[in-house]
């Protein structure tokens, strides 16, 4: 089976073959990663599977899995090698993150630079268009493009970012919120601890232990237009890890305080927990809201606190990222 622009390949490790592992191994090598491309997923294909991984943000296991096979094929896409307009699904790619980059940077609010082309993207390059005395239509062409090429040196920074600082100045209590907690099956104790800690401050909670596709509930949760949202995942690292949404030139500031406010109180119950860090993880990537992956030790670790002081540190850490504003060393 190869891989399609559509589809992909199936889940690829070490010890797989044929023109699905030959397919992976010509991205890696088009994208700068230093590959053999027989064929054979081998250690030396594990390895560059585990380079790419990093650099764009991922889980590092090493296979070849839905979200790496997305960010393989995005990872083409360089501006001005398509047109760029709102279609449903959604356009993604590396252009599309560059599209966002530049608008934001000029102070037209593109939202967050995550690659994935919404209505808010469209919005800004409407809005550009109007600025350079274009036709309004939202769809990055030739002309759109090369008008953003001459004013490309103009600026820096984001407005998205600043947008989303000054959000955080306006703090909002618990009780008015609503949380969308979601685990992996095997930690679905901790799941409806944390549900039922957060129904006793009053706020709304909707849980989801099923499992089901990422995709499925990012969109669940951006239809409930939820406050927080919180995955809570089986890590492989031996430690507890908060992660929120950013790339090489976006950080989600909202996201980023609520994994530091999680990890300070993850770290009181645990003392195992490592700083925040930045990724591109669907679950983080395809919300519209304030999002955290927490990483957690397996369930069956000795050193794994009870669900109930879980739950507890995780709704204090919660509760702190929406009531207290980040100070200016945050």
């Amino acid at each position: 089976m190869t891989g399609s622009e559509s589809g992909g390949p199936p889940l690829l490790r070490r010890g797989a073959g044929g023109a699905a592992v030959r397919d992976v191994q010509g991205r890696l090598a088009e994208g700068g990663i230093p590959v053999v491309v027989d064929g054979e997923y081998g250690p030396k294909t594990e390895a560059a599977v585990r380079a790419f991984q990093e650099r764009r943000g991922l889980r590092v296991d090493g296979i070849c899995g839905p979200e790496t096979w997305s960010a393989l094929v995005e990872s083409r896409f360089r501006l001005g090698d398509r047109l760029l307009s709102l279609r449903r699904p959604m356009m993604r790619g590396d252009d599309v993150a560059e599209l966002q980059r530049r608008l934001n940077a000029l102070g037209f609010d593109a939202g967050r630079e995550d690659g994935i082309l919404g209505p808010e993207t469209e919005t800004a390059v409407r809005h550009f268009q109007r600025q350079a005395g274009l036709a309004p239509d939202g769809i990055l062409g030739p002309a759109t493009h090369a008008a953003l090429d001459r004013l490309g040196g103009l600026a820096a920074g984001s407005v998205a970012s600043v947008r989303e600082r000054e959000s955080l100045r306006s703090t909002r209590r618990l009780e008015d919120c609503r949380l969308f907690v979601m685990t992996d099956p095997e930690l679905a104790d901790l799941g409806r601890a944390v549900a039922e800690a957060v129904e006793t401050t009053g706020a709304t909670v909707v849980l989801d232990t099923s499992g089901a596709d990422y995709s499925v509930l990012t969109a669940e949760a951006n239809r409930l237009e939820a406050d927080v949202f919180l995955a809570l995942l089986s890590g492989s690292e031996g430690c507890t890890q908060c992660a929120y949404f950013a790339n090489q030139t976006f950080r989600s500031e909202s996201g980023y305080n609520a994994a530091a406010r999680l990890t300070d109180e993850l770290r009181a119950v645990t003392g195992t927990v490592e700083a925040p860090i930045g990724r591109t993880y669907r679950l983080l990537r395809e919300t519209r809201m304030a999002a955290v992956v927490c990483e957690l030790v397996a369930p069956s670790s000795a050193e794994q606190p009870k669900a109930d002081a879980l739950a507890a540190a995780i709704v204090t850490g919660v509760r702190r990222a929406l009531e207290e504003p980040p100070s200016p060393s945050d």
